[in-house]
């Protein structure tokens, strides 16, 4: 398969090779997606574009998503930079490595309205954090970020305060001594002028709950920013952790409002203060700064990984000369700020009264953060000095969580595709995944979506649906992979526009010989007439399962439990389609790693032979779940998947030359 790629306004667009897929073309409209051969749906040329509006859904509320299609998110770390110049501040967040998502503010400064633009600004590889400043005093935002093993990388503005052009400089900013700056990754700095100098500082949080300034004390001869210790232990600040339950660090609760029960700030090496508890070491911090208090110098906010609240640090002195040895407090909230840990502040005045704003994302630290996998990204707006929750969902879209695996039916008989997505666990449940359903009530080529309640399937997780009627009675049954090593069945036992499903006996369909995360596909591969099952799984393998045709229900036996002896890498997920034409199946997998990988089948309808054939080009999120289908009826395929953070991601097919 041979690919190009080229850009489209507005989104993001990939020219694909000659290539068909399931789910449209030959199955009539409102069926289920099954693997068909032939009539490609794909040619050479053709585009996708990443849309976050194909159609409207709505919550459970009956309210339209903001950002329907934009993936979800698990780990958020936002932070705002009037990167285009226009005077309002633009919002980026970082969700997955090297990949910085950036919102447009298309409003104003006190009326901000946010647009996605991309999951990759300017393709920046920023590791695990960036954070955007002027370091070189000429009037733009320049960008340091994370690089590997923990060092500080620059990326400098080349362009202007308006056209921004980030050029990379230098993969680890040097001390004064001329060594690599140090910074541990899983700690998120911030950059500000601490004294009103006019020299950049850098405030990295250490693992042991101190903070270091540096100061930036020239730019080298490359014009690469030169920084300088001023305070390996700035302010004597220390936060740490005091757990007083006996033996360990544990903490109290792991229920929402469980916290440590104490934490305080120790200085100059003092003896801890509290209880008969003991510090903790700290995995991860975040700190943002920003005047709060409207005093004219810049406090100190400080997430931390046994923290489940927001530290507030008041700086009691002046711009000129801080001061930061007050004792650190919740940051004031009209309701106590309690989340699974790890918060990532960013401040801004977003609504043009004078005084910051919080945004809040909630990274997930020591107060399990399965609670905190959908609803994590917190507004709060600054009223009179208090911070009063607005939304738990700044970029309001779909999210049920972790690993989300969409299936499309026509699960109500009225000639449109439906959609179930499982989820690895559910927030609400935290031992459990759930199935949501979303009924199409559009019309046909237009849908439009609505969260109904949600499928009892058990005390199952990870949950990998395909709907398709396996008993032949003329409805859709539910074939669902687990975390285990089964694949079970949900029998429908309503009817095909009011479905029942129930668990199809006691045993499941198959019980993989090894691995786990069992993913279902089906798909007829030797050409019998009867459908075969392939599963996916966490080894990154596809097993093999041959359709028997004959008895009461479905029956499948082992041929491989790895077909073709191609790995994905880990956790496989199986698409059978035709994407050359040539009559036979071939497959995509889904897998950890963002995109998907495609194997050829070069053998025949009846004796499949797959081979490597590089990855699938399109633009898929890690943990991807593509399934294929036509949702706007023009005779090609789109994509929607599922992903790592427990959203959903639309391509859409533009078609190409000589469509």
């Amino acid at each position: 398969m041979h690919s190009a790629r080229a850009a489209i306004a507005g989104g993001m667009a990939i020219l694909l090779a000659s290539c068909a897929a399931s789910g449209g073309g030959s199955v009539a409209p409102g069926a289920a997606r099954v693997p068909f051969v032939g009539e490609p749906t794909l040619r050479i040329g053709d585009t996708f574009t990443r849309e976050i509006r194909p159609y409207e859904i709505l919550n459970p509320q009956g309210e339209a998503y903001a950002f329907p299609f934009l993936g979800g998110f698990d780990v958020p770390r936002p932070q705002f930079a009037d990167v285009d110049g226009d005077g309002d501040a633009d919002l980026f967040v970082q969700e997955r490595t090297d990949e910085l998502i950036h919102f447009e503010n298309v409003g104003t400064a006190a009326e901000p309205r946010f647009e996605w633009r991309t999951d990759t600004y300017q393709n920046l590889p920023v590791g695990e954090w960036a954070r955007f400043h002027d370091l070189d005093d000429d009037g733009d935002l320049d960008l340091l970020a994370e690089t590997r093993f923990s060092y500080v990388q620059y990326f400098r503005n080349d362009g202007t305060p308006t056209a921004p052009r980030f050029t990379f400089i230098a993969d680890s900013i040097p001390e004064a001594s001329g060594e690599p700056l140090f910074s541990d990754r899983q700690n998120i700095p911030y950059i500000t002028d601490i004294d009103c100098d006019g020299h950049p500082d850098l405030f990295l949080g250490r693992i042991d709950g101190t903070v270091q300034r540096w100061e930036r004390l020239r730019l080298d001869e490359e014009g690469v920013p030169v920084f300088v210790l001023r305070a390996a232990r700035f302010e004597d600040i220390e936060i740490v952790a005091a757990i007083s339950v006996p033996g360990g660090v544990q903490p109290r609760s792991n229920t929402p409002g469980g916290r440590p029960d104490a934490i305080r700030r120790r200085g100059g090496g003092g003896a801890f203060d509290t209880l008969t508890a003991r510090p903790t070491l700290h995995g991860a911090n975040s700190m943002s700064f920003a005047d709060f208090d409207l005093d004219g110098d810049a406090d100190l906010f400080w997430g931390d990984f046994f923290e489940a609240g927001l530290l507030w640090i008041e700086n009691r002195g002046t711009c000129g000369n801080p001061d930061f040895r007050a004792e650190p407090e919740a940051a004031p909230a009209t309701d106590t700020i309690l989340t699974s840990g790890y918060n990532a502040s960013a401040l801004h005045d977003l609504d043009g009264d004078g005084d910051p704003d919080l945004l809040m994302g909630v990274l997930g630290g020591a107060f399990n953060p399965n609670r905190t996998s959908a609803d994590n990204l917190h507004y709060y707006e600054s009223v009179d000095g208090q911070l009063i929750e607005r939304a738990t969902r700044f970029l309001d879209g779909v999210d049920i969580g972790s690993e989300s695996v969409p299936a499309f039916g026509d699960l109500d008989g009225d000639g449109d595709l439906d959609l179930l997505v499982g989820n690895k666990l559910d927030p609400t449940e935290v031992r459990m995944g759930k199935l949501y359903h979303l009924e199409n009530v559009g019309a046909p080529g237009a849908p439009r979506y609505a969260m109904r309640d949600t499928i009892e399937v058990g005390e199952l997780f990870h949950l990998a649906p395909e709907l398709h009627d396996l008993d032949g009675d003329g409805d859709l049954d539910l074939l669902m992979g687990t975390w285990n090593d089964d694949v079970v069945v949900f029998e429908n036992a309503g009817s095909p526009s009011a479905p029942d499903f129930r668990p199809a006996g006691d045993a499941p369909l198959v019980e993989l010989t090894r691995g786990s995360h069992a993913v279902p596909e089906l798909g007829d591969l030797d050409g019998d007439g009867v459908l075969d099952l392939l599963v996916g799984e966490s080894s990154g393998e596809v097993n093999w399962y041959r359709g028997i045709a004959g008895g009461d229900g479905p029956t499948f036996e082992l041929v491989t439990d790895a077909i073709g002896d191609l790995d994905a890498g880990r956790r496989s997920h199986p698409v059978l389609i035709d994407v050359d034409g040539d009559g036979d199946l071939d497959l995509v997998v889904g897998r950890e790693e963002a995109g998907a990988a495609l194997w050829r089948n070069d053998g025949t309808p009846t004796e499949p032979r797959f081979v490597d054939a590089g990855d699938l080009p399109v633009p898929l999120p890690r943990f991807s779940s593509p399934v294929f289908q036509d949702l706007d009826r023009d005779g090609d395929l789109d994509v929607v998947s599922g992903g790592m953070s427990g959203g959903l991601v639309f391509l859409r097919n533009d078609g190409g030359p000589g469509r």
